[in-house]
């Protein structure tokens, strides 16, 4: 049995140790013991829940006093079901559930998050059939390589042939929230293609509306056998689930999600605003052995990654096999088979301040959900900057960090600037469509786009 420490401050002084701490911005060393020492956390069986398997493993959650359960939920509507309920007191989530739910698209509840779980990590592959007739559009490297990035103006003759037949373009993604959603639809919309628009105000939640390829909902360990059968022609997914398709011989990954938007927000470790308020020294400690998970696996130039690798395989994690996980989490990514390509940054858990709370990275996703219309009407850029602060907790993410240098595991360079810190990134532009991103001015973004909504409603 894991040691456990019990309580010894109570809600009160713990509450008080908080807010002071919150408005000095100085790091208090002794954080009171945690109000809730047993915890039960969901995650999906995806590559990037890693920090949550190695804070695990590695004994960090004991070390802050936790003693917790992990468990793999079915697919994300069970598990945001989870947290909501609290069934679970925390889960690996997509970035946009805790969105989503705050402002009410789908299940409504206040979720926050104060920590960011990793960087990059999807990818989009294509059936056998889809990519040999998407390979005659594509330009070729001197090696005969096909040259990346992979386009989706390469997979628009493709779809137009599929309607002259009469036959609908299908694909799949997560969920309706999720950055693989997103992902797939900037990357269609780029390429011409229009991956359609969502109506909840109508009661069309089908994400359908003038689509020119339709997208549906497949659970990422479900990916590769619903390729396999034909029921979509290609799909977005995290890892393992697109090398799974490549060491299958089902399909070929086209493309990345850091080659569609280098170095983008992926998951979050999501809970409700009620857990942080009535558990805020729990809360600090799960965050810190987060933190620590983060460094280790990407410390010493991904040394730890071919460890983390093997406990990744096991059936209680991910349960797919070393040498598919490797593939991707080691710094190499393979595309058509015999086609492995160097990707030293397909997974980041921790560098480029990763594990950071952006707010920008919170609107980027609201301005998606805008895009697509899940956000039904439009709204002014504070609504955008009001809703990144209330999920997005940088200031709960910088106690835990503080409390980190303090006790020698981490130095400030590993963080950015506290006292500086606006919570906005600059300006991104490295985006497959070279469309530059700005989350102070979401509006002025949006109007950038030759396919999505501005200022109307559908």
């Amino acid at each position: 049995m894991r040691s456990r420490f019990k309580t010894v401050l109570s809600m009160s002084i713990a509450s008080i140790v908080l807010s002071i701490t919150l408005s000095t911005g100085v790091a208090f060393a002794e954080i009171g013991e945690p109000e809730k020492d047993e915890l039960t956390f969901g995650f999906i069986k995806l590559t990037d829940m890693a920090p949550i398997a190695i804070a695990y493993e590695n004994g960090y959650f004991e070390d802050e006093g936790l003693y917790v359960t992990i468990e793999a939920q079915a697919n994300w509507k069970v598990l945001l079901d989870g947290v909501i309920d609290g069934q679970l007191d925390g889960a690996h989530m997509l970035a946009g559930q805790p969105l989503a739910a705050t402002i009410g698209f789908g299940t409504k509840a206040h979720i926050v998050t104060p920590f960011s779980m990793d960087l990059n990590g999807n990818g989009i592959t294509v059936s056998n059939a889809i990519w040999e007739a998407m390979k005659p559009n594509i330009p070729k490297q001197a090696d005969g390589q096909p040259q990346h990035p992979i386009k989706a103006d390469y997979l628009k003759p493709v779809v137009e042939s599929y309607r002259a037949e009469g036959k609908p373009f299908k694909m799949g993604m997560v969920f309706p929230v999720s950055t693989h959603n997103y992902e797939l639809r900037y990357w269609l919309a780029a390429g011409g293609l229009h991956p359609g628009f969502y109506a909840p105000h109508k009661g069309d939640i089908s994400g359908q509306i003038d689509a020119d390829v339709l997208l549906s909902v497949t659970p990422p360990p479900q990916m590769p056998a619903t390729l396999e059968a034909g029921t979509i022609y290609g799909y977005c997914v995290g890892e393992p689930w697109n090398q799974q398709a490549v060491f299958k011989g089902i399909g070929v990954p086209v493309i990345t999600d850091y080659e569609i938007w280098k170095n983008n927000p992926e998951k979050v470790f999501g809970m409700t605003k009620e857990f942080t308020e009535k558990y805020p020294n729990t809360t600090i400690r799960i965050v810190k052995a987060l933190l620590r998970a983060a460094k280790w696996l990407d410390e010493n130039d991904n040394a730890n990654r071919m460890e983390a690798v093997e406990i990744l395989s096991r059936s209680e994690y991910v349960g797919a096999d070393a040498e598919v996980i490797a593939n991707s989490m080691t710094g190499t990514f393979e595309y058509e088979k015999g086609d492995k390509r160097e990707v030293p940054d397909f997974n980041v858990f921790f560098r480029y301040f990763a594990t950071y709370p952006y707010y920008s990275d919170a609107v980027w996703y609201l301005s998606q959900m805008r895009r697509w219309g899940q956000i039904a009407e439009p709204k002014e850029d504070a609504w955008y900057d009001e809703v990144a602060r209330k999920v997005y907790r940088p200031d709960l993410y910088a106690i835990a960090a503080k409390a980190l240098i303090d006790e020698g595991y981490m130095t400030a360079v590993d963080f950015p600037d506290f006292d500086s810190e606006t919570g906005y990134r600059d300006p991104q532009s490295e985006f497959i469509d070279d469309i530059t991103f700005d989350g102070r001015t979401p509006n002025a973004y949006l109007e950038k786009f030759p396919i999505g909504l501005t200022d109307e409603v559908l």
